[in-house]
């Protein structure tokens, strides 16, 4: 699976559930001994095509994430490549007890994939939102976390963690029709992030969905006569401190953006980062509030929570003065 143009343009249409499903058929050629697993969200994850080309290698838990992660992990203990999915919130608060402990504690090679993180379930509500997962994740040691920019991004996560051993929780924001970030191909590495833009007056550190969004934000500004410098902080754990060390010696503020509450997030992260350093710079947190939000259409939730690249730009502005 190639990033190219045409590629990115089909992918986006699908957004990053079908695309995971499109990914995690074409890596599984290569690893007989993957297994995937579904709480009962075949379809919805984009894994009908796996599960009808792979039976053996495929099982539906049903809704009953707190087992799925159960049999995922005795899978792994027994040598298999898992990965096991569903919405976000039912990994991360639903079965958190079982993520902690069997991949956490027993560090278990199982990769956890969220799907619909952040607002992206739509008119599903705040039932079925990702509002707080990263902030429960990444206070499990030993956890991976990765939030992909795009759906190209997704692909590069899939065989990357494909790769990997060790437990993770990829973090799908967006929906079907998603904006694209990369139509080439680039290198990617778990645990560093991809400088997108540079800038002289602000960085802006961003994740998931909300990369694309710094992205536009940063034209607007420089048309302003602000210079913002684009950071893909696509791995949340272990972050990246290299962008941050780099922002603090040039002496201009950081503004972290993402799709999840600004509790426990990446800009928590930033900040945690920062808070013993001799020498520190002025830090914005922005990202969904503390409270749940207004349901709809996912775009029109963006632009009502701020989170927009226009609605970005304005908050900058402000606080770059």
């Amino acid at each position: 699976m190639e990033i190219t143009l045409r590629n990115a343009k089909q992918w986006a249409r699908l957004g990053p559930r079908g695309v995971f499903g499109l990914a995690i058929l074409d890596v599984a050629a290569n690893y007989p001994d993957m297994m995937v697993m579904s709480a009962d969200l075949a379809s919805s994850s984009g894994l009908e095509r796996f599960k009808n080309t792979y039976p053996n290698q495929f099982l539906n838990a049903g809704i009953a994430e707190q087992n799925m992660i159960g049999v995922a992990s005795g899978l792994a203990k027994e040598g298999f490549n898992v990965f096991a999915s569903s919405f976000s919130p039912f990994i991360a608060m639903r079965a958190s007890e079982q993520v902690r402990m069997n991949l956490g504690y027993m560090h278990m090679n199982v990769k956890a994939v969220a799907i619909g993180s952040g607002i992206g379930m739509g008119f599903l509500g705040n039932s079925h939102f990702g509002l707080e997962d990263v902030s429960v994740m990444r206070a499990i040691p030993g956890l991976t976390i990765v939030n992909p920019a795009d759906c190209a991004e997704v692909v590069k996560t899939i065989k990357a963690a494909a790769e990997f051993k060790g437990p993770m929780y990829i973090r799908l924001t967006g929906t079907a029709n998603s904006p694209i970030v990369y139509e080439d191909e680039y290198e990617f590495t778990i645990g560093k992030s991809i400088t997108l833009r540079q800038g002289s007056d602000v960085t802006l550190i961003a994740c998931g969905s909300m990369v694309y969004e710094a992205l536009q934000a940063a034209s607007i500004l420089s048309e302003q006569g602000i210079e913002a410098e684009v950071v893909n902080m696509h791995t949340i754990k272990p972050l990246d401190t290299t962008s941050i060390d780099e922002a603090i010696t040039r002496g201009k503020p950081i503004i972290t953006i993402e799709e999840h509450t600004t509790l426990g997030g990446v800009g928590s992260s930033v900040a945690e980062y920062m808070s013993p350093l001799e020498r520190r710079v002025r830090h914005l947190l922005i990202g969904l509030p503390d409270a749940y939000i207004k349901t709809g259409d996912y775009q029109y939730m963006l632009k009502d929570q701020q989170l927009d690249g226009e609605s970005l730009a304005v908050r900058i502005k402000a606080f770059v003065g």
